[in-house]
């Protein structure tokens, strides 16, 4: 691998929230290997004059759906896995051109999609995958209808598995362990997109929540846990588990559970905000936008709370079908709560943190990978800058390779 050297470029440090002049970033064997003040006059590297534009760290989405070129999942159980992958490789480039390099699969992505974006078969983002997200008869992840009765196929494209009981929980964990995976998600209250369950419900017992955190430490890796209500995210925090998605209905109380835990918390307000004004139109059924006033309205005040007690927030956007294209619009909806810095940090060097990555990704410093981002001005400033497709991106590197070099 080539060796390179962006001169003349201003920094983002993310963590102190500042901007470093006039550094030069040397980056070797997919890693940072310095970053000098001073012009590196000599040396065997390729020279990349970034002409004083922001030099920055890859974007991290802590929940996605790679799987997810339908807007149904109940639809994605009865696609070819052939079919399915095939549209995952133009959802997951199109991610990584918006700056993405690390996303963390919330259900469906396995090690097939994960092992071919590592070998390059496919350009996309850095995947950290649950495999298939567990829930019980009847859960969120249960896509069958009340008149349905067929029982679930694991070969097949689709968002989960069911499982009841300790005994079922237990292996469940082990076989997506097994399978390559880098955390195990759990569904620990109703959603939107499940067809039999209610928004308010708590799911799985605390002893079988108990029994999947016990087999993810075994394994050193966390659970993640899908939950809007403080009831329900009170009871997966208590059990261990690390961070929870959505959480629009928490309160006060809930917020300091989090900090007292050290758990973080992924808000994933685009996809509301996108049913909520668009549902009909990207074709979603109509028990789906049914449901989603319920929690749509709730998801900035609790945005709020956590930003004021100190929750550690994460970047995500749990995007289906049509709705991908949304993805940076995120940061846009955070910033009315947030600080630009703190809309960064969460896409950054927080969400490394959450996925147990600290210092590997989410900065740019002397040792980390090279996922680096060459910007058109500071989008610390203007959160602008990071909406249109990467259009304002001008260098894109993953792992110490350009996926994008306007810059030659």
């Amino acid at each position: 691998m080539t060796a390179v050297l962006f001169e003349n470029a201003r920094v983002l440090d993310v963590v102190a929230g500042r901007m470093l002049a006039e550094r030069h970033v040397l980056v070797e064997n997919g890693r940072i290997r310095r970053i000098s003040e001073t012009p590196v006059k000599t040396g065997d590297f390729a020279r990349v004059d970034v002409r004083g534009r922001v030099l920055m760290p890859g974007l991290c989405d802590g929940h996605i759906h790679a799987i997810s070129a339908s807007n149904s999942f109940a639809e994605l159980e009865r696609w070819s896995p052939f079919y399915t992958a095939s549209r995952m490789a133009e959802i997951l480039k199109a991610m990584l051109f918006r700056g993405f390099t690390t996303v963390r699969d919330a259900g469906g992505a396995d090690w097939g999609i994960a092992q071919a974006v590592e070998e390059g078969y496919i350009d996309g983002p850095r995947i950290l995958f649950c495999g298939k997200a567990l829930s019980q008869t009847g859960g969120h992840g249960d896509m069958r209808r009340p008149g349905e009765s067929f029982e679930q196929c694991l070969c097949c494209p689709g968002l989960g598995r069911i499982c009841d009981g300790v005994t079922e929980i237990r292996r469940a964990v082990r076989d997506e362990v097994r399978k390559g995976a880098t955390q195990i998600k759990l569904m620990v209250s109703g959603g939107i997109a499940s067809p039999t369950d209610r928004i308010t419900s708590t799911q799985f017992s605390e002893e079988e929540i108990r029994a999947a955190v016990e087999e993810a430490e075994a394994a050193n890796i966390y659970c993640m846990g899908h939950a809007y209500t403080a009831r329900a995210i009170q009871r997966a925090l208590n059990c261990g588990v690390r961070s929870i998605e959505h959480g629009n209905l928490l309160d006060e109380a809930t917020a300091d559970l989090f900090v007292s835990k050290g758990a973080f918390l992924v808000p994933t307000l685009v996809i509301l905000f996108t049913m909520a004004k668009e549902g009909a139109k990207h074709g979603l059924p109509a028990h789906v936008i049914a449901k989603v006033p319920e929690v749509f309205e709730h998801g900035t005040r609790a945005l709020e709370i956590c930003q004021r007690r100190g929750v550690k927030l994460v970047y995500g956007t749990d995007l289906l079908g049509t709705m991908q294209d949304r993805q940076s619009e995120e940061f846009l909806i955070r910033a009315e709560v947030q600080k630009p810095i703190d809309v960064i940090r969460s896409a950054t060097s927080i969400a490394a943190e959450m996925f147990q990555m600290e210092g590997e990704i989410g900065v740019v410093a002397e040792g980390a990978r090279a996922d680096l981002l060459v910007v058109d001005g500071d989008p610390s400033e203007n959160l602008q800058l990071l909406q249109g497709q990467g259009k304002s991106i001008r260098a894109i590197m993953k792992d110490g390779k350009f996926y994008k070099n306007e810059l030659k």
